[in-house]
């Protein structure tokens, strides 16, 4: 789905006008565990009554198909709460390898640069300040981190092509989200957005981000009533990325590295090629309860990585045709691709 077309659609369900509303998108749980929305943290926690310390505990399953190269991803997260203050828990993400070989064609073997089973994701929030504490317009603020450990994604299995070595990392966020549920006419909605510090690249799933740096990430939720208490949540959210991974640019670059060892090329005659990683983006519908949500269905479509640069490949008619080393596109084939996820509180 286009980003247009959804604009769109979002422009008209604002049109809608004043609809019931409440902070059910925001009790469902990320890709990565914590609640928020299908990708992006907000700053609720786990829904418990008052009274309880601990929450019932929050359990969630999410399904990512990139199969054409990065692979299929399913990720199973149990989140507990605390106070309606904290949350904390644990998320093991489980990769199926992709599709894309290496031939001709695709000399990198883009596949590879997921072949590995997956990764452990650990999180915990604590909300500053509850939505609404001092006023109708005061939205809510939550403090959170991330840890991603055993990450071999793109970085590590770089370091293994490169060197011979596989190796894995660590990586992580810390993060704040600013969030503010309005549930009165004329249009009622959530609106989050936030700011964390990374080391990763697409939530760890594209490897190790080059330095720790800054990145802005939002998301708007409007709710639609179907009767008998559910209701459906159309939403969009987005996600800055860092623009390269560790090893990714020297991965680019071997060849060129390669061609100059064997005296067959002056680098100064050929560019450096760099990765470019764009701003991850969702759209996706969620369906739940209005009040005390227990469930959370989530299907959507997500924009993550086409085509990132070029990479230089050995010439195979050189020197009949060409110069020794040519270019290829890196395309990752993820810049559409289907996602679901259930939640369930007990």
């Amino acid at each position: 789905m286009r980003s247009s077309v959804m604009l769109k659609f979002i422009v008209c369900v604002l049109l809608l006008g004043a609809l019931p509303a409440s902070r059910l998108i925001a009790q469902n749980l990320t890709l990565e565990g914590q609640t928020g929305g299908f990708l992006t943290p907000t700053a609720y926690v786990v829904y418990m009554e008052k009274g309880q310390f601990f929450s019932h505990p929050a359990i969630g399953v999410h399904f990512i198909d990139a199969s054409a190269v990065i692979g299929k991803i399913e990720t199973f997260s149990i989140t507990e709460g605390f106070a309606n203050r904290a949350e904390a828990g644990y998320t093991r993400s489980v990769h199926q390898f992709g599709d894309q070989p290496t031939t001709t064609a695709t000399p990198l073997g883009l596949s590879n640069l997921w072949n590995y089973s997956g990764m452990n994701v650990f999180h915990g929030k604590v909300v500053a300040l509850k939505d609404g504490q001092f006023g109708a317009w005061v939205p809510g603020i939550a403090i959170g981190g991330v840890i991603r450990t055993n990450d071999h994604f793109v970085s590590g299995a770089a370091n293994k092509t490169l060197t011979g070595t596989d190796k894995s990392y660590t990586n992580g966020d810390v993060y704040v989200a600013v969030t503010k549920t309005w549930a009165k006419p004329p249009v009622p909605f959530l609106l989050n957005l936030g700011w964390k510090a990374t080391n990763a690249t697409i939530f760890g799933i594209g490897g190790q981000s080059t330095r720790f740096g800054g990145r802005f990430f939002g998301g708007l939720g409007i709710p639609l009533p179907l009767g008998h208490g559910i209701v459906a949540v159309p939403s969009a959210g987005f996600t800055q990325e860092p623009k390269t991974a560790v090893n990714l640019n020297t991965l680019l670059n071997a060849a060129l590295y390669q061609c100059e060892a064997a005296h067959a090329c002056n680098p100064a005659s050929y560019p450096l090629m760099s990765a470019h990683l764009p701003t991850t983006l969702d759209y996706a519908v969620r369906v739940t309860q209005r009040d005390k949500p227990h469930f959370a269905f989530d299907i959507g479509v997500g924009q993550v990585a086409g085509n990132i640069g070029s990479i230089w490949v050995g010439n195979p008619y050189f020197p009949a045709v060409g110069p020794p080393i040519v270019t290829t596109p890196v395309n990752l084939q993820a810049r559409s691709i289907v996602g679901m996820g259930l939640s369930y509180r007990y």
